[in-house]
């Protein structure tokens, strides 16, 4: 591999920039691939099969050629709101995904450094927390603390910015009072029904860890349909 290729590639990597190594296997010739952007004339005609591998999130050799594609997806930015017995388990089964967790909660004695070693905890109320994170559309929201002055602030902003996934933890009942809040906020019901609530798919588990194990499948799930 070409030495400016490798610092594009690192370039790249560092600003979680979502791009392509295209590799022909038969002579060695690289080229770096992003979506929506011209890509090097060797590799043109395989354009389309690249762009799918691509979207697809698939490494591997296109099917009959000597075309090998390797991915680098952003990572899934994850706000979990609530530093709850339960974050604890999703964040230990979210380590071994493509996700970038950061927890918000106001309550200093559950949001700390020991609860959740390695992860960027914001102490401070979601309106407030959200001026320090980037959120889009690749984003991801866990609401769990069952207290609508923390939770709610989450779910309209995460609303507003159009997350893919929004989850709230709570009964069907509590979720009915939610979505009674936000409506009487003037949110629409077509974006209330985004919301998952009660969160999580029906594992059948009530335990701690089998709820998150029900909220990261979920998760999954939904991170696939991007």
């Amino acid at each position: 591999m070409k030495k400016q290729l490798l610092k594009e590639i690192i370039e790249k990597k560092e600003k979680k920039i979502e791009f392509a190594i295209i590799t022909d296997l038969q002579n060695g010739e690289s080229c770096i691939f992003e979506k929506n952007k011209p890509i090097d004339r060797n590799f043109e005609k395989y354009k389309d099969k690249i762009d799918l591998h691509f979207s697809n999130k698939k490494d591997g050799i296109i099917e009959g050629t000597n075309i090998f594609v390797e991915t680098y997806i952003r990572p899934i930015k994850v706000i979990i709101v609530g530093a709850v017995h339960i974050a604890q388990y999703l964040v230990n089964f979210a380590k071994s995904l493509n996700f970038e967790i950061s927890i918000i909660d106001p309550r200093g004695y559950f949001a700390t450094e020991k609860r959740f070693p390695n992860i960027k905890i914001i102490n401070k109320w979601p309106k407030e927390a959200f001026e320090d994170i980037e959120t889009n559309q690749n984003s991801a929201l866990i609401a769990l603390t069952h207290d609508p002055k923390i939770d709610d602030p989450a779910l309209q902003h995460a609303i507003k910015k159009n997350f893919f996934y929004i989850g709230a933890l709570g009964s069907k009942k509590t979720h009915e009072n939610r979505c009674k809040r936000l409506k009487e906020a003037g949110f629409k019901d077509e974006e209330i029904k985004r919301i998952f609530g009660p969160i999580g798919i029906k594992l059948g588990g009530r335990s701690a860890p089998e709820i998150a194990l029900s909220i990261i499948a979920q998760l999954v799930a939904e991170a696939y349909k991007k």
